[in-house]
């Protein structure tokens, strides 16, 4: 009885197209409901009461209090409009759906032109069978009537080609990034900053693209545009790069890649700034001239007791503070010939050298050689005569001696001190110090200590515990805790300062010496140290250096000679001992191999594979058992795990505290490496007399002995015509007459057999000779 509006009416057996179909038996909650609320299942139902009176009839367009106003659908009320068609809610009616309602008057309700409510045949819905719709004509401006399966596409579509204009992927993409081209073109692009750009000699692309600011990628592609292929740790030239920036917008400043040391060591202080400083005193003499037990009688300490036979085998740096309360820094410099480069460095980094010379000895080698390294460093000497108090001294002789040197003493009408001392009974004491403070006062030394550092590098090595540690002395400005110091090809921060007494100190002031701790590497003795800004700059030095050592080591060949390459053809067959070096410092580890680099001749040479300061390790003897070569062990030792690792792989460690012990031993091996010179004795000679051709024996020479004598077992030659035209080895068969003889004196005939050799006439001499092997030494 509820009106339908324009639905056409239901049919249980007509299709229903997208509707669920609905009978008796199916669930009322799976026909669609419109706008109507859900009914609420707990509700109780409550049957109508059958005398109550008959309701009365419902307005259909009466408001209704649950739904609200309920639009119901039928010729005379307007539809919603399709998606598109711009029709407007509430548009009246068209004068075509007048034509056709007065056409059909009641026959059912008016459709408008266009309408979805048909069937799939085209069959109008009403309350009995379906009925075929009347043919209408078209008029202009209508809008064709859809014809069809009524299907979701169909629904949601608007049109029939709806479907064929649905974008592809490949539209929406297009579209993106029209669309994102268009924000970046009204995008304003960002300025580029002009820089100064800084280029090296050589430069890499990451380093170049860091000092302009600009993507690596950028100057790659670019690069490649160029036709140069490179990756981003390639290095480029100098014209490259400058086109590289100047493409880019930048100027350039050519620098030479030795401009990195600029800067690096200052300039003199100005004298305003500057304030007194101690000396610095080298301690120099030959070995075993008294030096440090007369520096330990200054520091009153005993460190002469300690060391390994008796001799410094490393600088020792100390300051004293004397007893007017003002301080001297030591130096003690090794006084073996070994330390010639100790001895260099220790000259060039002091004030004032205090030359040792023993009263009972003199003068000797490594005493010139310090009289030599104190000129060149232009330093002061003052010399101590050491040992006065043996009953053999003669402190005059020693004056004497000196001026062969052109040393000549103040009492002599010269400028040198000579002062008179014993380190045993510290007789003299005093005189030296005032000697070494007067001849400081002279000198003026000042330095500046409100600046960052500069010092050298007196000593290096690994220790086990701290890592490296070097032995700097400061010679301007103040080194602190935390600084960022440079030392040759190492850098690090400054973790600790240790002075001699093993005390940690916060800073250290010009002329200290100290063991700083922080490095990243132990630095070879003598390099200068100094005080950089920043860890870029210091990897920018160490880099740099680095790199020239590298260069240096793989520096192309200039051009050959004959001569040369015969002679490298000789070294060649040269025989080389092998060796690995660990020594306790940089400075022992330094002397050890320049000492036995000198040792060896054209047959036999010794060869360091490697060398370096600190314990022995496992990759030493890894290194060891690879190359065939003995580890030597000096002041330094190995740990468990490498000794287990040298037992197990039969490789050799050798330990030694005294140097002289050591270059005797490797001498020692490499004399046993040495061919042995054979020297030939002559015995006798006998001419051949007749030869007989003797069956299973072959040809026998009847001789007589015409000088010396021949011996059975003896070695011989035979010559034809004053030439020598066989070495025929050791003689084994000698016969006088049928007898086996073991020699035949002169004027004496025998039998001579020579084995497969049947070469031999009448006339030839047979020379008899013995051969001796002896051994030949360094």
């Amino acid at each position: 009885d509820r009106p339908q509006g324009d639905r056409p009416p239901f049919n249980r057996d007509r299709p229903q197209g997208d509707r669920p179909p609905f009978n008796r038996d199916a669930p009322r909650g799976d026909r669609p409901q419109g706008d109507r609320p859900p009914r609420d299942p707990n509700r109780p139902y409550t049957p109508r009461d059958p005398n109550a009176p008959p309701r009365p009839p419902r307005d259909p367009n009466a408001p209704r209090p649950d739904r609200g106003e309920t639009v119901r659908y039928s010729a005379n009320s307007p539809r919603p409009p399709r998606p598109g068609t711009g029709a407007a809610p509430n548009a009246p009616a068209t004068p075509e759906v007048d034509r056709i309602r007065s056409s059909r008057g009641a026959a059912g309700p008016v459709r408008a032109p266009g309408s979805r409510d048909d069937d799939d045949r085209g069959a109008v819905k009403r309350g009995g069978k379906a009925a075929p719709t009347k043919a209408v004509s078209q008029t202009r401006g209508e809008p064709k009537r859809r014809e069809g399966r009524l299907t979701l596409q169909a629904v949601v579509g608007d049109d029939e080609n709806a479907v064929e204009r649905m974008r592809s992927l490949a539209s929406v993409r297009r579209a993106r990034e029209r669309e994102r081209e268009k924000r970046k073109g009204h995008q304003v692009e960002q300025a580029r900053v002009a820089r100064e750009v800084i280029i090296p000699d050589v430069i890499t692309v990451q380093e170049l693209s860091n000092r302009m600011a600009v993507r690596a990628v950028d100057i790659i592609k670019m690069l490649m545009k160029q036709g140069m292929m490179l990756k981003i740790n390639d290095v480029i030239d100098t014209d490259t790069a400058e086109l590289v920036a100047e493409e880019f917008g930048h100027t350039v400043r050519r620098v030479s890649e030795s401009d990195v040391l600029e800067g690096f060591i200052d300039a003199e202080d100005h004298s305003d700034d500057t304030q007194p400083r101690p000396p610095v005193v080298a301690i120099m003499g030959h070995v075993d001239h008294g030096k440090t037990s007369l520096l330990d009688a200054l520091r009153s300490t005993d460190v002469a007791a300690g060391e390994a036979g008796g001799i410094t085998q490393h600088i020792g740096a100390y300051q004293v503070r004397l007893s007017n309360g003002e301080r001297v820094t030591f130096l003690d410099t090794p006084g073996h010939a070994a330390f010639s480069a100790m001895r260099a460095r220790g000259a060039n980094v002091t004030d004032i050298v205090v030359l040792v010379v023993a009263a009972d000895d003199g003068v000797m080698p490594q005493t010139i050689e310090a009289i030599n390294h104190a000129r060149a460093a232009k330093t002061p000497i003052i010399v101590a005569v050491n040992k006065i108090d043996k009953p053999g001294a003669k402190p005059q002789n020693i004056v004497n001696e000196l001026l062969q040197h052109e040393i000549v003493a103040e009492s002599l009408g010269g400028e040198t001190q000579i002062v008179e001392v014993s380190a045993k009974t510290r007789q003299g004491l005093d005189n030296l110090i005032e000697a070494i403070l007067l001849q400081s006062e002279v000198l003026d030394l000042r330095a500046n200590p409100d600046r960052t550092a500069e010092g050298v590098v007196i000593e290096a090595k690994l220790d086990k515990g701290r890592g490296p540690v070097a032995t700097v002395l400061v010679k301007r400005g103040t080194l602190k805790r935390g600084d960022i110091v440079v030392a040759g090809s190492h850098f690090g921060r400054v973790r600790a300062l240790i002075n001699e007494r093993d005390e940690q100190l916060d800073e250290a002031g010009p002329a200290m010496p100290v063991e700083i701790l922080g490095l990243n590497g132990a630095p070879d003795p003598g390099e200068a140290i100094a005080v950089v800004e920043n860890d870029a700059r210091a990897r920018e030095i160490t880099e740099y250096r680095q790199r020239i050592r590298r260069e240096k080591q793989v520096a192309p060949v200039g051009a050959v000679s004959l001569s040369d390459m015969m002679s490298r053809l000789a070294a060649n067959k040269v025989k080389e001992l092998q060796l690995i070096i660990k020594a306790d410092v940089q400075g022992s580890t330094e002397a050890i191999v320049g000492s036995l680099e000198k040792i060896g001749n054209e047959e036999v040479r010794a060869r360091i594979i490697h060398s370096g300061a600190g314990a022995i390790t496992e990759s030493d003897v890894q290194l060891a058992k690879g190359s065939n070569a003995p580890i030597i062990g000096f002041n330094v030792r190995a740990g468990k795990q490498a000794r287990d690792l040298a037992e197990r792989e039969g490789v050799e460690i050798r330990y030694y505290a005294i140097i002289y012990d050591l270059l005797d031993d490797i001498k020692g091996v490499l004399s046993g490496m040495l061919a042995p010179v054979q020297r030939e004795t002559f015995l006798g000679n006998a001419e051949v007399l007749e030869v007989f051709d003797i069956s299973k024996v072959g040809k026998v020479a009847g001789c007589r002995v015409i000088e010396g004598k021949v011996q059975k077992g003896a070695r011989v030659r035979i010559v034809r015509n004053e030439v020598v035209i066989q070495e025929m080895g050791v003689l084994s068969t000698l016969k006088r007459f049928k007898d086996e003889v073991n020699e035949v004196v002169v004027s004496q005939e025998c039998g001579m057999s020579f084995g497969p050799f049947q070469d031999i006439k009448q006339g030839d001499l047979i020379e008899c000779f013995t051969v001796e092997e002896i051994k030949r030494t360094l």
